[in-house]
């Protein structure tokens, strides 16, 4: 397999979605694992692999900037906007 290059990882990661985020992380891993730690590649990868672990606990593109306030209107009623490491209480009835 020829050396992997930037354009290689941007592939992998352009397409990602919080729900394959660590998929992706996972694979792009793979990918520049045999890299010396000092290889451009292989720092730009552990950037993006970096990204991806953020855009795992996402509900959007952790590249666009930071979480929706949780004082939006009616964003305490959505049960699949809390993140991951702040899951939302259930709704005693």
């Amino acid at each position: 397999m020829a050396e992997p290059t930037i354009a290689d990882v941007d592939a992998l990661v352009g397409p990602a979605t919080p729900q394959f985020a660590y998929q992706l992380r996972a694979r792009v891993r793979e990918l520049v694992l045999d890299l010396d730690e000092s290889h451009p590649v292989r720092r730009y990868a552990e950037e993006k692999m970096d990204l991806l672990d953020r855009l795992g606990h996402a509900s959007s593109k952790a590249e666009e900037g930071g979480r929706e306030p949780r004082s939006r209107l009616g964003w305490n009623e959505l049960p699949s906007s809390a993140p991951a490491d702040e899951p939302l209480l259930p709704r005693r009835q």
